[in-house]
């Protein structure tokens, strides 16, 4: 099955990075795939980089420019409006920094044949994380996943996972207005609210890298923020969680 896919990319000061994962992505045997890069108005003149490229690969590469650094929440809530009007059979989400293999995206795409949304797990077997990461960043990346899979009563792996792969009609039929988190935590909530909806998931197993260029976005206090709102997740859509509940046990 050929899925008509477009991976959106969040970018701020991604100009090391973005042409050589276009180069990246475009060599993979997915003929109907496009990006939409979707920049934060980038200091470092990543949407400019985004627009020559677009240049480039005519048709393959769409540019939404934003006036500031706005969030993950609305770069991809954003992102998904655009994709799904442009016809996107499937939409991928993926960072920029080539922390997820692009190659993954050909095992992700065919996940979908029998799965809504396919995610990019570090944590079921065959994934894993940077072989040069310290042991305390092994630690606290797997107690996060374990942490909000935990409060949250889910079955999946690895919740943060930024690297995943939607259905089209897995995104039409979830309320995303209903989302409010803006930090990696809206990752999190946006699995929660499709696993409580009775979608499927399927697990691929990925690599997860440390960035080759630039300076990593992620702080101790974006962790601590995400910690919290896990709480606040769980209260906000206990609705949609026991309607998906009760439909799982009615399927069974």
């Amino acid at each position: 099955m050929k899925l008509k896919i477009t991976v959106i990319i969040p970018t701020y000061n991604e100009a090391e990075n973005l042409p050589k994962l276009v180069s990246a992505i475009f060599s993979l045997p997915l003929p109907d795939l496009k990006l939409l890069v979707v920049d934060d108005n980038s200091p470092d003149g990543t949407g400019k980089i985004a627009d020559e490229l677009a240049q480039i690969h005519p048709g393959r590469i769409s540019v939404n420019h934003r006036v500031g650094k706005l969030g993950l929440r609305t770069a991809y809530l954003e992102g998904f409006q655009l994709a799904i009007a442009d016809g996107a059979q499937a939409v991928g989400q993926m960072d920029a920094d080539f922390s997820h293999d692009p190659k993954k995206l050909v095992e992700m795409a065919a996940a979908l044949e029998s799965a809504d949304v396919a995610l990019g797990s570090r944590y079921v077997p065959g994934g894993s994380v940077d072989e040069q990461w310290p042991l305390w960043r092994k630690a606290l990346s797997a107690f996060g996943n374990t942490y909000a899979r935990t409060i949250l009563g889910l079955p999946l792996r690895d919740i943060t996972t930024g690297f995943r792969m939607w259905r089209r009609e897995t995104i039409l039929g979830m309320p995303l207005e209903r989302i409010q988190s803006n930090g990696y935590i809206f990752l999190v909530e946006m699995a929660y609210m499709a696993y409580s909806l009775g979608y499927q998931f399927a697990q691929v197993p990925i690599y997860f890298a440390d960035r080759r260029w630039g300076k990593s976005k992620m702080s101790l206090k974006i962790q601590l923020e995400a910690a919290l709102r896990v709480w606040q997740v769980k209260w906000h859509f206990r609705d949609l969680r026991k309607n998906g509940v009760a439909a799982r046990r009615q399927a069974a």
